[in-house]
């Protein structure tokens, strides 16, 4: 493969209604080129890769049996979205995925009309596609097409709660609407395959009161070779989590499972399903991640997220670091204890690889818990542990924290049980946008009674971070630590237990002080050699914890400087504001402090490199210097800086 495939028919379309007067044949080879497509920008983009080659087909057979985008088309988390893109008049720009002022990585709603419903995280397809087919049903908005709603949602999100409570609604309700469960986790033997080849045929050509008399009879209709795998694919699906019965309980008609790379079953039963379905569907199709590129395909996560890489080999493109990574230094501090202590277990919400605590499972596979997409469940799981006398680490990406929230306020906070929460991707994030980036964790976890809460400045002060989680044990506490690389600092053998609300003085300074909570200590220490170029030497502190404040330190460095400015990757309502509500409350602004907290703006930012996202934020080096200067009152290029 090259980076420009040769695609002459996906050359043709520029949107889906080019895709509907193709036959079965025509259609498959769509979704070959497509594949090829998709495989050559991603390789120049990095991204997603895995999902998205396993729905190749069924995007192409979507697109094609339906009226998109009146038909409203919702892919859950839709990381698997880069072929719908490619069909739906972005092909030119696909090679500007995930970068600044290029497509996202995700559906959005105001990049295109086919993209209905902007999602990210997990498990929401499912309620969108619902509300969908209600306001339809109540006559909204014109604008907004009375077609038909359609979810497509993968065996892990539908692992997760609100999948399910969904479901329960629409089975209740009654609604047409379709939602199609792309399996890719389960193994298909040959008769699996050839009992739902022949049950697709039996769809596309029975009315749907005949369905299950025809499934029935089915067994006993293939060829004899046949007929014991069939019964035992039959028996599979009768006790899996995901069988069709369950689904038929919930108020769902359930059809499947289907080969979805097979175009012609995909095209029959979804021409059926369009044709004839009056309430709730629920197709069940099985695709293979990473299908029809083997670097993928043979991957431990087939595929899922990668590096710009060399198509041919598909080895990635990664830029050499003499830093370790912050995740890895998490996962080798907590490996150290682990092995000390018993009582350390680890937890994570089907993110195992991303949180570093594959290497912990590796080790410790008794004390590692993958709960899948249920942060929810995961945060509670961890409050039982706790109350039963284990030390959980709550490993958790900010982002997919917040939908554990109401969890760790009730089952944890309250009943001031000692979690560790270890979050990762705090702050902005880079490429993934505005619905990864770790914005808000220091504002809803420093407002709860009882909690502790530390960011990590550099990766040594991490690894004290784990040893001070390990050793407290007097309700909750949690540490942040960004994405990516750490900045190269010497690191020491084990971590030290740090003194719980204390920070560090860093460099000792004169008429400005700088408090940095986390790790944009890097972009002060060089924002102050700028300064002292200009006979400004601030005083630079680490305030490690934003709960409880180090009180002293702070109305100290208030006493004894002109301005003190915060520094946070966080929103408004964090860090900066707890300083602020402090200095109020000892009067330290009836002496004249000049205060400013840096914060993130009260925006969503979208994609770009780490470092352009934190300049639209205006919190980098020459940021900093510029707010020390306007707070003195200094000229700059002969105006206020």
């Amino acid at each position: 493969m090259t980076s420009q495939p040769d695609t002459p028919l996906l050359d043709t379309i520029r949107d889906p209604n080019d895709l509907r007067g193709l036959n079965d044949a025509q259609l498959q080879q769509v979704a070959d080129e497509l594949r090829a497509e998709t495989i050559a920008a991603v390789s120049e983009t990095g991204g997603h890769l895995g999902a998205g080659l396993g729905v190749v087909e069924l995007t192409v057979a979507l697109h094609a049996m339906f009226d998109t985008p009146r038909d409203r088309l919702i892919w859950d988390v839709s990381h698997q979205c880069y072929p719908h893109k490619i069909l739906t008049g972005r092909r030119d720009r696909i090679r500007t995925l995930r970068q600044k002022d290029g497509l996202s990585g995700f559906t959005k709603r105001t990049e295109s009309p086919y993209d209905p419903f902007g999602a990210a995280h997990s498990s929401t397809s499912i309620s969108a596609a619902l509300g969908f087919a209600v306001a339809r049903d109540l006559g909204g908005a014109p604008e907004h097409g009375l077609g038909d709603a359609i979810a497509v949602i993968g065996d892990g999100a539908m692992s997760a709660g609100m999948a399910f409570e969904a479901l329960n609604n629409a089975g209740h309700l009654k609604k047409r609407m379709i939602v199609v469960l792309n399996d890719n986790e389960m193994s298909i033997a040959p008769p699996v395959g050839a009992l739902s080849s022949y049950l697709s045929r039996l769809y596309a050509g029975a009315p749907f009161q005949e369905l299950k008399a025809a499934a029935k009879g089915a067994v006993s209709l293939l060829p004899e070779p046949f007929q014991e795998g069939a019964r035992r694919a039959k028996d599979m699906l009768k006790h899996m989590t995901v069988g069709g019965t369950m689904f038929e309980e919930l108020g769902f008609s359930y059809l499947g499972p289907i080969d979805g790379h097979d175009m012609e079953q995909l095209t029959g039963v979804l021409r059926t399903v369009r044709d004839r379905a009056t309430g709730p569907m629920l197709i069940h199709v099985i695709t293979k991640k990473g299908k029809g590129y083997h670097p993928a395909e043979t991957a431990p996560d087939k595929g899922h997220a990668t590096a710009k890489f060399d198509v041919i080999s598909g080895k990635q493109k990664k830029a050499p670091s003499n830093a370790p990574s912050y995740t890895r230094v998490f996962a080798d501090a907590l490996l150290q204890h682990a092995a000390d202590d018993d009582k350390v277990v680890a937890v994570t919400a089907a993110m195992p690889d991303g949180t570093g605590l594959n290497l912990f499972a590796e080790r410790y596979p008794s004390r590692c818990f993958d709960v899948g997409i249920a942060e929810q469940h995961g945060v509670t799981f961890c409050a039982g542990l706790a109350a039963g006398g284990m030390k959980p680490f709550c490993a958790m990406y900010s982002t997919f924290l917040q939908r554990g929230y109401d969890q760790v306020v009730h089952d944890v906070a309250i009943q001031r049980l000692p979690v560790r929460f270890a979050i990762d991707r705090a702050g902005l994030v880079g490429a993934d946008g505005a619905t990864h980036a770790g914005s808000f964790d220091i504002a809803f976890l420093a407002n709860l009674p009882g909690f502790v809460v530390m960011a990590a400045a550099d990766e040594a002060e991490l690894k004290h971070m784990v040893a001070t989680a390990v050793a407290h044990d007097d309700g909750p506490i949690a540490f942040r630590f960004p994405r990516g690389e750490g900045t190269g600092v010497d690191m020491p053998d084990r971590g030290e237990v740090l003194q719980i609300g204390k920070g560090r003085i860093i460099a000792e300074g004169s008429r400005v002080a700088i408090l940095s909570f986390g790790t944009r200590l890097s972009e002060v220490q060089t924002a102050a050699e700028g300064l002292q170029a200009k006979g400004i030497t601030p005083t630079i502190a680490d305030a490690r914890f934003a709960k409880p404040l180090d009180r002293d330190l702070i109305l100290d460095l208030a006493a004894n400087h002109e301005a003190l400015i915060t520094i946070e990757e966080g929103a408004v309502g964090g860090f900066g504001s707890h300083v602020a509500q402090l200095l109020a409350d000892a009067g330290v602004f009836d002496g004249g402090l000049k205060y400013r907290s840096m914060v993130l703006p009260d925006t969503f930012i979208d994609q770009a490199s780490p470092t352009q996202m934190y300049e639209t934020a205006a919190m980098n080096a020459a940021d900093i210097e510029a707010k020390v200067l306007e707070v003195l009152g200094v000229e700059t290029l002969g105006r206020r800086a």
